[in-house]
């Protein structure tokens, strides 16, 4: 395991005996302090929290915020009134520090002053307990430099919260030589639990993801030479949702990337900040998407000048161990809006090709890191599965929060990497398959290229066939795979977890196969595997196929289709384990043999809650379903499966569905 996670990787495989924080304490009433406020009481409405601030302007206008904010989230029901009431209940706002006496955890987030915040932490360690935990906000300053005189270092690191730090998911820790693994450890477990996506850093100026997002405004700054700002951002949005210029308007940023770079020039005299960042407010640039004239010559220039400060910092990071392969390259696309790490763009364009862009910047940007290994070890790593071993059991987590863990073919590929690698090892007795965080197991699969393949049959069955490996080498396997349902489990995410040996569940989670409410069906074995594996489920499968109905856990367990129904994401995990001892030598298979239907309710005005259904596409998945019955064994109940998939492909509502979601609006079905 990298030095950086020697506990765990999944922050909720973390064991504590410390609990969630009663009090919370947050200095600065600035720009991100009240967003911190606001994600910590969203998460823990019931906890008291003081915001501290020397301005009294500074508190009112934060507790303005905050309740501008509650009353955003009840107008678009993210948030219920009663929640909203217990948000901004037991929220105080005070200049008095003496408030901070009983604060289990106090986040700093003044300015970026080290004398400044040295203070704070020396008046905060005069009145807190010994046992309290306190963080600083900073994104760019080291550890040591700002907790080396605090009487116990120990229980002090750097937590980096993004704008806005109320949504943004990701939180810097910083791990640092002074702070205690149990710190350390408790801080990463704290965000998991509260909904964050913690990652781990080194204690280096700007940590990880500060050092690409710094650099790379910071050299768009120095393009505005030959450039103008809306040209750069038109030219970025290959790689990123908004420009830099844009983000930095957004973020009142300038200050920050001058303060920043200013410090990584400890690292050489290259990070020289733009002067022009000194003297500008805010950029004339358009909104993302806005179409901009640029010559191909200057495209050229914008695109390979900021692609080399990407790779060059990505560089830097890894072969520094400031941060690990997967934790940039995710972080990149769930925090700073990169539509791909810097290590897929890196994939993408090809050795070559990179080669030529780093040798460009060195004659351009002299000074900048260079690759120090070769380009395929900065490839060999897993991007979006965490690996980590609990009583000799493989426990792997599908990380991709900014998608709710929905699955792609290099998510399906990593894991049946993984199922492959140890499947023949003695010392691994089994494997639980879960989602990252609390809120999905996997929110369904991504529709790749299906949209291309609408209108033919036989594409579009290769296409199921493909998609379904991971699945059919599980069906195989001997030694246990247990799905652990930590939060929601639809459509493709479902039918990857309904293959497992096994599966339990978090109370309340909900399961789902909602396909028909896109014109087209579960084909990757969910319109016959349920069926064959849990038979006294058959009306409730009938309804969750053909209608796209929910089913609880609760519902799940009746049936027999959940094993064990668990309080705690830790309890989920022990009784996922204690399932593949049960099945040691002895996996299931599912059902070869026709299975016995009950009839199917009326579905001639088929409906999804509010949503009109198509009759067309209701049908084909209803003969689907009657016909993979009759099949003898399960390898052929899965081919008629795959050729109802190719079937709905060609329907009219198959086309309706699939355009409706990507143009994001309801479907309206004809026929």
């Amino acid at each position: 395991m990298n030095k950086l996670y020697p506990t765990a990787v999944n922050p909720l495989l973390v064991h504590t005996t410390r609990p969630l924080p009663k009090e919370i304490g947050i200095i600065g009433a600035g720009t991100i302090g009240p967003d911190i406020a606001y994600y910590l009481k969203s998460e823990m409405p019931t906890i008291k929290l003081y915001l501290i601030d020397i301005s009294e302007k500074a508190l009112q206008k934060a507790e303005q915020r905050l309740v501008a904010y509650t009353e955003k989230a009840v107008a678009k029901r993210k948030m219920n009134a009663d929640l909203a009431k217990q948000v901004l209940e037991n929220l105080f706002y005070t200049t008095d520090y003496s408030q901070l006496e009983n604060c289990d955890l106090v986040i700093e987030a003044a300015t970026e002053s080290i004398p400044l915040k040295k203070k704070i932490f020396e008046s905060i360690e005069q009145i807190v307990s010994e046992q309290t935990l306190i963080t600083s906000n900073t994104s760019s300053i080291p550890a040591d430099r700002l907790f080396c005189d605090m009487k116990n270092p120990s229980r002090a690191t750097v937590t980096h919260f993004f704008a806005p730090a109320w949504r943004s998911l990701t939180v810097e820790i910083v791990d640092w030589e002074l702070a205690s693994r149990e710190t350390l450890d408790y801080l990463f477990w704290f965000f998991g639990e509260t909904g964050k996506a913690p990652i781990m850093t080194e204690n280096a100026i700007c940590f990880v993801l500060d050092r690409i997002f710094d650099n790379w405004c910071n050299e768009a700054a120095y393009l505005l030479d030959d450039a103008t700002a809306a040209q750069i951002d038109c030219v970025t949005e290959e790689f990123v949702h908004a420009g830099p210029f844009f983000v930095l308007n957004m973020a009142n940023g300038n200050p920050i990337i001058v303060e920043t770079n200013t410090l990584q020039m400890e690292e050489g005299k290259h990070y020289l900040p733009a002067n022009i960042l000194n003297s500008v407010d805010r950029w004339d640039t358009g909104h993302p998407g806005l179409k901009v004239d640029v010559s191909h010559e200057l495209r050229t220039k914008i695109r390979d000048r900021l692609l080399g400060i990407l790779l060059s910092q990505s560089f830097d990071i890894i072969d520094r161990s400031i941060g690990t392969s997967a934790d940039l390259n995710s972080g990149c696309q769930v925090v700073l809006g990169f539509k791909e790490g810097p290590l897929d763009i890196m994939r993408s364009l090809g050795e070559e090709e990179v080669n030529r862009i780093i040798e460009k910047l060195e004659v351009e940007r002299p000074g900048f890191p260079k690759m120090l290994k070769s380009f395929n070890e900065y490839q060999n790593f897993r991007r979006y599965i965490l690996t980590d071993d609990i009583d000799d059991v493989k426990i792997i987590t599908v990380r991709r929060p900014q998608a709710m863990n929905a699955l792609n073919d290099e998510i399906n590929d990593e894991i049946l990497a993984i199922l492959e690698e140890y499947a023949n090892d003695d010392s691994v007795k089994g494997f639980v398959i879960t989602g990252y965080g609390k809120k999905a197991f996997s929110a369904g699969a991504d529709i790749g290229k299906f949209p291309d393949l609408l209108g033919d049959s036989d594409a579009s069955i290769a296409f199921s066939k493909d998609c379904a490996k991971l699945q059919c080498y599980i069906d195989q396997m001997t030694k246990p795979v247990i799905a652990a349902l930590n939060g929601m489990a639809l459509g493709g995410g479902l039918e990857v977890a309904i293959r497992c040996h096994s599966l339990v569940a978090i109370k309340g989670v909900n399961i789902q196969l909602p396909e028909i409410t896109l014109g087209i069906l579960p084909g990757i074995g969910g319109c016959v595997v349920p069926y064959r594996r849990w038979p006294k489920g058959a009306e409730l499968f009938h309804q969750m196929i053909t209608l796209g109905k929910p089913m609880s856990a609760e519902e799940a367990k009746s049936i027999g289709m959940v094993a064990g129904i668990a309080e705690t994401f830790p309890e989920l995990i022990t009784i996922a384990i204690a399932e593949i001892d049960k099945h040691l030598g002895k996996t299931p298979s599912v059902l070869d043999g026709p299975v016995i239907l009950p009839p199917f309710a009326d579905l001639s005005n088929p409906m999804a809650g509010k949503l009109a259904l198509s009759k067309e596409a209701v049908n084909v998945t209803m003969n689907t379903i009657k016909e993979g019955a009759t099949a003898s064994n399960l390898s052929t109940a899965l081919e008629i499966g795959y050729k109802g998939f190719g079937s709905i492909a060609c329907t009219e509502a198959a086309k309706e569905g699939i355009s409706s979601f990507l143009e994001k609006r309801k479907p309206v079905f004809t026929r």
